[in-house]
């Protein structure tokens, strides 16, 4: 029998998406220069957007092949300018922190994975990668500030490091951690935040096909400032819930306080879920302005991908679900 594929309703044909061979890597780059030393001082002056690749020794598995289950509604925002445009607290509390990220160090870099699990690990990025199948998916990105952005991620899905993990029966909930290094990430040396940047997920939800470990992006492994080396990418909830830089997965039977939890318990909850119908405590959630264009448009429940996670929340009365 022929295996049929059904596009989720916000999903278009993947004619409209940029075709994987515009983007660069930065490999292909330095080979180009034709020698290592004026690569790397071309690199240090590369305009983001423009193919640098801040994981050399992962540049081959990229560009990873293009799931056409996961496409949209609209055009990729360019690289050069979701580059520039980045909350990255550690980093800074503007958007224009992409210059200062540059002195995140992520190689090497060791993901710690324990907690309720049958055997805990500790896994070096490049080993992690080496062990999974990776894709690219093109996701819808809502901040809760109310902009919003389209990306082409690449990466692995989160139930895949689910089953790596082999939680126990009572693990409920995975809490993600960044890294902590406050003389690198000077916005780390600000004591009133809650660091290192902690955020959670139920079980139910990492196993939701839509949860995905994002490695690279833009066809290439992912510029500093998007979160690099490894971070998280759950397209219908809000963007904070989408932790980067993660160098810490625990699995626990306690429901985890996340960062922005911790800082606003008025502003913003565990759930994080995007819905047009609930405001922000200082301001409305019913449009969103897309970068690029400037245009505001309507914000669809659950970032337009109701279909695949409505389910996870119709038993759950009286929770603050969305904030």
């Amino acid at each position: 029998m022929a295996n049929i594929i059904r596009k989720p309703a916000w999903a278009l044909s993947e004619s409209l998406a940029t075709p994987e061979d515009v983007f660069l890597n930065r490999r292909q780059l330095i080979k180009g220069w034709g020698m290592a030393g004026l690569g790397l001082a071309a690199a240090a002056t590369l305009k983001p957007g423009r193919g640098f690749a801040a994981q050399d020794a992962t540049a081959d598995l990229y560009p990873a092949k293009r799931n056409p289950a996961y496409t949209i509604d609209g055009d990729i925002t360019p690289e050069d300018i979701n580059a520039t445009y980045n909350n990255f607290y550690e980093f800074g509390s503007h958007k224009q922190i992409w210059k200062a990220a540059q002195a995140l160090k992520t190689d090497p870099w060791d993901i710690e994975i324990g907690g309720l699990v049958e055997e805990p690990m500790t896994i070096g990025f490049e080993d992690l990668l080496r062990r999974m199948s990776l894709e690219e998916r093109l996701y819808r990105h809502r901040c809760v500030e109310a902009w919003s952005m389209t990306v082409p991620w690449t990466g692995f899905a989160l139930a895949d490091l689910v089953a790596m993990a082999k939680p126990l029966s009572s693990a409920k909930y995975i809490q993600f951690e960044t890294f902590l290094d406050p003389d690198v990430a000077t916005g780390q040396k600000q004591s009133w935040y809650p660091w290192p940047y902690v955020e959670g997920v139920t079980i139910e939800e990492a196993a939701n096909d839509l949860g995905f470990m994002v490695t690279g992006a833009y066809g290439h492994p992912m510029q500093k400032q998007f979160g690099a080396p490894l971070r998280l990418a759950l397209p219908w909830k809000y963007g904070f819930k989408s932790i980067k830089s993660i160098r810490r997965i625990h699995f626990t039977d306690k429901r985890p306080v996340s960062f922005w939890e911790t800082v606003g318990p008025g502003e913003y909850g565990f759930w994080a879920n995007v819905n047009p119908g609930v405001p922000h405590a200082r301001w409305s959630q019913k449009q969103e302005k897309v970068l690029q264009t400037g245009l505001y448009i309507p914000t669809q429940m659950f970032n337009g991908y109701s279909d695949q996670v409505a389910h996870l929340y119709k038993d759950m009365k009286g929770q603050q679900l969305y904030m």
